[in-house]
C-alpha cells in the first residue's frame, strides 16, 4: 500500500513538473508570436498606405489576395508562415532569401520573375512599406 502511495505520488510530481515546463513553452511562444503584432500597432496609417499603393501598382494583387489562393497564396497565409518562421518578408523581396511559403519550382519561378521585374528597383523604405501593409492584413 505505501509502495503504491509512493508512486503515485512520484507519478504526480512527474506531471506536475512537465505541465510547468509546457507552460513556459507556451509562454514563450506567445511572447514570439505577439512580436509582429506590436510591430503592426506601429505602422503609420501613411506607411500602409504606400505599400497599399504598391501592391496594386506593381501587381502583386494580381497573385495575391487577402483571405483566398489566387496564383500565389493569399496575404494572411504568407503573414502566417512569416510570423511562425520568424521570416522577413523584406529580406525576400530582395532575393536575399528562399521562398519559405509557395516552394513549388514552378510558383518560385513565377515569383522570381515577377520580383526581378517589378520589385527589384523599389527602395528599403518602400519594401518596408510593402511589408507594413500585408501585415496589416488581419
Amino acid at each position: 500500500m505505501k509502495k503504491s502511495v509512493l508512486i503515485l505520488g512520484l507519478v504526480a510530481l512527474f506531471f506536475v513538473s512537465c505541465g510547468e515546463t509546457k507552460k513556459e513553452e507556451i509562454k514563450k511562444e506567445v511572447e514570439t508570436t505577439t512580436e509582429p503584432a506590436v510591430e503592426k500597432a506601429k505602422a503609420s496609417s501613411e506607411e500602409i498606405a504606400l505599400g497599399q499603393k504598391l501592391f496594386t501598382e506593381k501587381t502583386c494583387v494580381t497573385c495575391h489576395q487577402p483571405d483566398v489562393k489566387v496564383i500565389g497564396p493569399s496575404i494572411k497565409d504568407i503573414n502566417k508562415k512569416y510570423t511562425e518562421t520568424n521570416g522577413s518578408i523584406v529580406a525576400f523581396l530582395k532575393g536575399e532569401t528562399p521562398a519559405i511559403v509557395d516552394t513549388d519550382p514552378g510558383q518560385v519561378a513565377i515569383m522570381k520573375a515577377n520580383l526581378d521585374g517589378f520589385v527589384k528597383n523599389l527602395t528599403g523604405e518602400e519594401l518596408t512599406a510593402l511589408a507594413v501593409y500585408m501585415n496589416s492584413i488581419n
